[in-house]
């Protein structure tokens, strides 16, 4: 269903999660639900709620003509009346600072965990000692992991910091140190295996460009036709992480496949639209590489991000410069593209050890001691 076609205040609309997921659920008369509700890509009827829901994505939003609000009933619940001041300016500082939906998303669920411990206490009434006793109680009492303590850290941290300009607070609370974890990487093998079980003709294109220009997941779906120049063999991505545009280059080996996608399905805006039309879904793409996986008989624990793993960590094989990667990453700092170092075996098997540049004989001389 296309934007234009969808009615502008016909229906009411709330957002929760539900089923493991954040969803809107949509009321209004049932005439008009079975009418534009019904045939709604992914929309479904929930039984318990007594409602029609769809996935709550940007895509969704912006068909069913949605103003994004970030402060409803289920925030506010169980906050005093200062705090629930503290968080409308939270929330208000974070939209002017433009920040993405996801990112003040993710600020806004773990800054309110903090304002429902406490209870009837202002939050801006709290000392360097309270806050750290908190985030103690996070760490030991809800055993949080060490990266979900730090984004609970850096939602507060923000409050303090930029609204209510009391840096001081924070300085002296501790982090705990995440887990040096190796990102997972497919072997050339596995990709190659991978794409010749990938029959669907979308699917395929969409795990090529995603692993031949190592991109997000976010990247892909929003990649849109006009990006792609068949001239100069390069790509815009718009936006990426950071809200930085950078250009990459398009593979050789899919320029054809792609000329024969676009006439296949003649997208309009996005390169991967969904089936009404729009951007394609993270969750769909998501589904597309673990469907991949499983017919590859892969037994591997990573998301369609380790496809980006891959790209790097293939790169360094092929005896690319750190730094270019780093650019067509478009990592801020080298260090974060540095980590790729530690998982491409093949260049660090390549090392010579000094040892053998001795050019010794083996020994074969017992020793003199008993």
């Amino acid at each position: 269903m296309r934007k234009e076609n969808f009615p502008a205040g016909l229906f009411s609309y709330r957002k929760e999660r539900y089923k493991g997921t954040y969803v809107i659920f949509i009321s209004g008369v049932e005439e008009d639900l079975q009418r534009f509700v019904v045939p709604l890509g992914g929309a479904k009827w929930s039984v318990k709620k007594g409602a029609w829901y769809v996935n709550d994505n940007q895509r969704n939003r912006r068909v069913l003509q949605i103003r994004e609000e970030y402060i409803g009933p289920a925030q506010l619940e169980g906050l005093c009346e200062k705090n629930c001041l503290a968080f409308k300016l939270y929330v208000d500082h974070l939209v002017l600072k433009a920040y993405s939906h996801n990112t003040i998303r993710m600020y806004i669920n773990e800054f309110v965990q903090l304002l429902r411990v406490l209870g009837v206490v202002a939050v801006d009434d709290l000392s360097a000692s309270r806050l750290r006793d908190y985030f103690r109680y996070c760490l030991e009492k809800l055993k949080l992991s060490e990266n979900t303590l730090h984004s609970r850290i850096n939602a507060v941290k923000f409050y303090f910091d930029k609204v209510l300009r009391r840096p001081e607070l924070m300085i002296e609370i501790p982090r705990p140190k995440k887990p040096r974890l190796m990102p997972r990487v497919l072997s050339i093998g596995e990709m190659r295996l991978i794409l010749e079980l990938t029959p669907n003709l979308k699917h395929n294109t969409m795990l090529r460009l995603c692993y031949g220009m190592g991109l997000r997941v976010s990247e892909v779906v929003g990649l849109k036709v006009g990006d792609i120049n068949s001239r100069t063999m390069q790509v815009l991505i718009r936006l990426g992480k950071g809200k930085k545009d950078r250009y990459v280059n398009l593979p050789v080996s899919v320029l054809e496949q792609l000329r024969t996608y676009y006439r296949a399905f003649r997208p309009k805006e996005y390169v991967f639209e969904g089936q009404d039309g729009g951007q394609y879904s993270i969750r769909s793409a998501q589904q597309v590489f673990q469907a991949a996986l499983s017919r590859a008989k892969i037994d591997l624990k990573t998301g369609i991000h380790g496809l980006r793993h891959s790209f790097a960590t293939h790169l360094l094989e092929q005896g690319t410069d750190i730094r270019y990667i780093k650019e067509l990453l478009g990592h801020n700092d080298i260090r974060t593209t540095m980590r790729y170092t530690h998982v491409a075996p093949p260049t660090i098997k390549n090392i010579k050890s000094p040892l053998d540049n001795l050019d010794l004989p083996p020994s074969d001389k017992s020793s003199g001691n008993k």
